[in-house]
């Protein structure tokens, strides 16, 4: 196959679907459909980033079902070619708030069990300086550096919009002195960003898309993100937790829910920040009626993080359009 020429198609192609590092976009070709995938140029990262993709595709193929398969890979320009998975993205049909059908829940914690019994020796290279296998308090306490580090990042810039918003000058205070009480579950490679608009219903099974985020860190870690991004019904996500502890190997799911609502409480700190700086930049190109969804959007991720912060979630999403008014206008 033409590489090259493929990689020409996509980027004139209409219709692509782009995440927040890259452009999708479904090709046809002799052989059948291709997803390319191209990345963001001018993307801002905002996650913890441990592997290349292509290195964890081929890390999990021997041991995980349903993922892209991998067809190319190129360095420059810079793109992959991944088999085109024909089916629902989830977030269509059972966006946020929702229930979900119950395949779903089946098959990611069938997905989170696959992930945990990859070996060490089998994953990409992990860093001399990443937490040990075990360490679930270092593993917490770089996630809570690398939102340190991004807040401190923006906070010049954005230091009047954090405050009016009611982000604190110190937001990770109120988990800092909580990372040692983590319990110690061994590491495992981790999907790390499994959310609705990540996974493809298909024919009753579900496909796990998006693995860019991937890790090598603390399996509590990788349920309490999805919960973060999922947004189950509470009646369904208690039945995914008791599903997701009944399944997996006793050492991955060992401790105290007070572990569980530590991340969780992580996560929607990390959100308000990175989302308003995200969603301020978004707001600017955006037509009114997708600027009113993004800003209520914002408006609940911010609210939960002022619940962790201790103060009254009362924005309003007539109080953030003032406040990052001159974002859009200019």
């Amino acid at each position: 196959m033409a590489w090259l020429e493929l990689y020409g198609r996509a980027l004139t192609a209409d219709g692509a679907a782009a995440g927040n590092y890259n452009r999708n976009v479904g090709v046809l070709t002799a052989d059948g459909k291709v997803n390319v995938r191209i990345p963001l140029a001018a993307a801002d990262v905002m996650d913890v980033r441990l592997w290349r993709e292509e290195q964890v595709l081929a890390c999990i193929r021997p041991y995980v079902c349903r993922v892209p398969e991998l067809r190319h890979v190129s360095e420059e320009p810079r793109f992959q070619v991944h088999h085109f998975i024909e089916g629902r993205v989830l977030d269509s049909f059972s966006p946020r708030n929702s229930s979900v059908p119950d395949n779903v829940p089946a098959d990611v914690v069938t997905l989170m069990d696959q992930l945990v019994r990859i070996p060490l020796e089998k994953a990409p290279g992990i860093p001399d300086d990443w937490p040990a296998s075990g360490d679930s308090a270092g593993f917490g306490r770089l996630l809570a550096r690398f939102t340190q580090d991004i807040y401190a990042m923006y906070r010049d810039e954005y230091r009047v919009v954090f405050a009016e918003m009611g982000i604190p000058a110190d937001p990770l205070a109120v988990v800092e002195s909580r990372w040692d009480t983590l319990t110690p579950r061994p590491f495992a490679v981790l999907h790390a960003d499994l959310h609705r608009k990540n996974m493809i219903v298909a024919d009753g099974h579900t496909w796990f898309l998006d693995w860019e985020l991937a890790l090598w860190g603390d399996p509590m870690y990788e349920i309490a993100i999805h919960f973060h991004k999922m947004d189950y019904p509470q009646d369904q996500r208690a039945a995914v937790f008791q599903r997701w502890r009944e399944r997996l190997p006793a050492p991955s799911t060992a401790g105290p829910l007070r572990d569980l609502d530590l991340y969780m409480e992580h996560e929607r700190i990390k959100s308000a920040i990175v989302d308003t700086v995200r969603y301020s930049k978004q707001l600017a190109a955006a037509a009114p009626p997708e600027r009113d969804f993004l800003i209520r959007r914002l408006v609940r991720k911010v609210n939960a993080a002022r619940r962790v912060w201790g103060s009254l979630p009362d924005l309003t999403p007539q109080r953030v359009a003032r406040i990052l008014a001159p974002w859009w206008e200019g």
